[in-house]
């Protein structure tokens, strides 16, 4: 018996619902880099309740997509959510930002160290491609909206990885976690993604080059000019939220 086929299951329609879903796709992305921008500049109030309609209006989007940003900012620790669900912008946390830093840095400074023990070696190929992608992301750096925070963590991961020591690894894996949703404010400007991915490239030029001692000269500076901006940032957006908030108030 002939059937005839599904209009539904035509190539023209399958076209259109990947047409569909890419577009929602990219609504969410927008939503999402967008918003995290504005918080991470301290564009939202202490205490103030997202309002989620009027932003999806001033991004000139759907409810959906804010809604769906505002929870994966909650999973990055940018927003706190009310026992209603709704969502506010939490507080920078720079109480244990600078002893964590140090542990940062004493857990990257034994993984570029660590290879100048007797028999111990970093894997040159896991190095060469790390510094090949390098290259490509400074031929085409990513925009400056926070999102820089997830190829830096895994440049520093990969770096580390590249001594053998996983669980070292592991152990700077959680510290960034931890630091993570302060340390996006690091990557809001053109100017530090364009020097964190030169410094990134010196550092690993020099581990490839088997300089460890000015491998960890660098690397040390990097991260110490990493908290002093990251510092100055995040009290910076504070005190705009403190003001923004008062401002409501009048």
């Amino acid at each position: 018996m002939y059937t005839a086929p599904n209009p539904s299951e035509s190539p023209a329609s399958e076209t259109a619902t990947s047409t569909r879903s890419a577009a929602a796709r990219l609504r969410r992305e927008q939503a999402y880099t967008a918003i995290r921008r504005m918080v991470l500049l301290g564009e939202f109030p202490f205490g103030q309740r997202m309002a989620e309609e009027a932003l999806a209006e001033q991004l000139h989007l759907s409810r959906t997509p804010v809604r769906e940003a505002f929870a994966r900012l909650h999973a990055d620790r940018l927003l706190n959510r009310y026992a209603d669900g709704g969502y506010y912008v939490a507080e920078p946390d720079l109480l244990d930002l600078r002893d964590l830093y140090e542990l940062r840095l004493t857990l990257e400074l034994r993984g570029i160290t660590r290879a100048a023990e007797s028999g111990v070696e970093h894997e040159r190929s896991t190095l060469e491609a790390l510094h090949a992608r390098w290259v490509a992301i400074k031929a085409a750096p990513p925009a400056p909206d926070g999102s820089f925070i997830e190829l830096d963590e895994s440049f520093h991961v990969t770096l580390n990885r590249a001594c053998g020591n996983l669980v070292l690894t592991e152990t700077l894996e959680n510290v960034n976690a931890r630091i993570r949703p302060v340390r996006m404010h690091d990557f809001l400007s053109a100017d530090r993604i364009e020097l964190s991915i030169v410094e990134h490239l010196e550092i690993v030029e020099a581990v490839l080059e088997h300089d460890l001692p000015l491998a960890a000269e660098r690397l040390r500076s990097h991260i110490g000019i990493s908290l002093d901006v990251v510092e100055e940032r995040a009290a910076r957006a504070m005190t705009q939220m403190m003001i923004n908030r008062s401002r409501r108030r009048l």
